[in-house]
């Protein structure tokens, strides 16, 4: 299936960077089997080395860490010749912080070594590295679950997914059954999720979210906590880092999904909970968004870390959560987890293309769902999810702050009128 992610590796090999290419992103996104890909189809040799299925090789960065010892030792290991010309894929780097602190010795070499390394939790440990991390050696990239654009074209739909693209750069109507069949196509989406092996699954079982293996999403939100468990020592931290994750559903189900302490528990406190969402957030198991306190330039200068909502990496994941089924979506059915879901969903597309997301919520009546930076411009984007009609608070905002043009996205055909621009749901990975 084919990953945009494929285009970072590529540019990191063409570009000839001479920092070790370090890919952070959460379990099962498709880290290994992307990288092993490139490697086949741009390397005449390489190894691929996983520290949590060999632990043994750990010892080899106890002693000198020079590349040339390195090598060295990898060439006994492996009874081969291993040099700078052989690309090395480092997987669960995490496991050595020694091994991370290698890098900074391949990176100021006089080869140009090509070292790949990745890592389920390597988020957590670069945040936590016990040792001095190699800030500016090495090439730091995240890779983030399938977004609705690659979903469409593991489907084998490339020509419908030009099509959006194109009617979403003219904000021209498509035909009512071209816009019902991306609807239908999206709405599969929210029940799979982006992960390649439910994606897989789906498309194995014709494009069926009936017949597809759903309890893959339970296994990997087992896999999930089975993490929590293994990298967290302390067993009372590792309780509460599965209480906020077991959490929000519920919280984003409610009118107002502004995180909260107390709905983890009643006696919950921030001082206590910090720390674990922190975990999470840097395993990329959520997404945490800030609340911003003034729609202004420079954006990062009025984010309010003190206030923000938390969603989860992978819509299916809180799909399956949340008992949501295909008859949930549909524009008749109200359940209370199907506004939380589609908002999730857009979240994870915006994130997916690299965008900074604030909520703004500066009084009762009014509140934006999405602040954002669009071509430098501070834009406002309103999700109409049916969790409730907030026109008056996007009215409110234009009135007070005159932006450039507004985003709406919800079921809606494109369109732009009133200098506001309705972008349908599927076409959120356009933004």
């Amino acid at each position: 299936m084919y990953r945009k992610f494929y285009e970072v590796l590529k540019k990191w090999e063409e570009d000839k960077v001479q920092e070790p290419l370090l890919v952070i992103g959460a379990r099962q996104v498709g880290k290994t089997w992307l990288i092993k890909q490139f490697c086949e189809d741009t390397y005449k040799d390489y190894i691929y080395i996983n520290l949590e299925e060999r632990k043994d090789i750990i010892s080899i960065f106890d002693g000198n860490l020079t590349p040339e010892d390195i090598l060295k030792k990898l060439s006994i290991l492996f009874g081969r010749n291993i040099d700078y010309n052989t690309a090395i894929v480092i997987d669960e780097i995490q496991q050595s912080e020694r091994a991370i602190t290698s890098l900074k010795y391949f990176c100021e070499a006089e080869e140009n070594y090509r070292i790949i390394c990745a890592g389920s939790l390597l988020g957590i440990k670069v945040k936590r590295f016990e040792s001095s991390f190699p800030v500016g050696k090495v090439y730091i990239k995240n890779m983030y679950p399938m977004d609705f654009e690659e979903f469409l074209l593991a489907s084998g739909e490339d020509i419908l997914r030009d099509g959006i693209k194109e009617a979403y750069s003219k904000m021209s109507q498509f035909p009512e059954a071209i816009h019902n069949k991306a609807l239908a196509l999206y709405h599969d989406y929210l029940i799979t999720g982006g992960m390649p092996q439910v994606i897989m699954s789906y498309l194995e079982n014709g494009k069926s979210v009936l017949t597809f293996n759903r309890e893959l999403l339970d296994f990997l939100r087992l896999a999930y906590l089975a993490d929590m468990s293994k990298y967290v020592t302390n067993v009372t931290e590792t309780a509460k880092i599965t209480a906020v994750y077991d959490s929000i559903p519920r919280q984003l189900a409610k009118e107002n999904p502004k995180f909260k302490y107390n709905e983890i528990k009643g006696t919950a406190i921030k001082r206590d909970y910090y720390g674990p969402i922190d975990w999470l957030a840097a395993s990329q198991m959520i997404y945490k968004i800030n609340k911003l306190d003034s729609p202004e330039s420079p954006i990062k200068a009025y984010e309010n870390t003190d206030s923000f909502k938390i969603y989860l990496s992978d819509v299916g994941l809180l799909s399956r959560v949340c008992g949501i089924n295909s008859h949930d979506l549909l524009p008749d059915n109200h359940n209370i987890y199907k506004g939380a879901v589609i908002e999730n969903y857009v979240i994870e597309q915006l994130i997916a293309n690299g965008k900074y997301l604030y909520y703004f919520k500066p009084a009762v009546n009014m509140e934006i769902d999405i602040i954002t930076i669009i071509d430098e411009k501070v834009i406002p984007i309103e999700i109409k999810s049916g969790r409730h009609k907030k026109s008056t608070s996007l009215n409110n905002y234009v009135e007070k702050y005159k932006p450039e043009y507004v985003i709406r996205i919800s079921e809606s055909n494109f369109g732009m009128a009133n200098n506001i621009k309705s972008v349908p749901l599927y076409a959120s990975f356009c933004i």
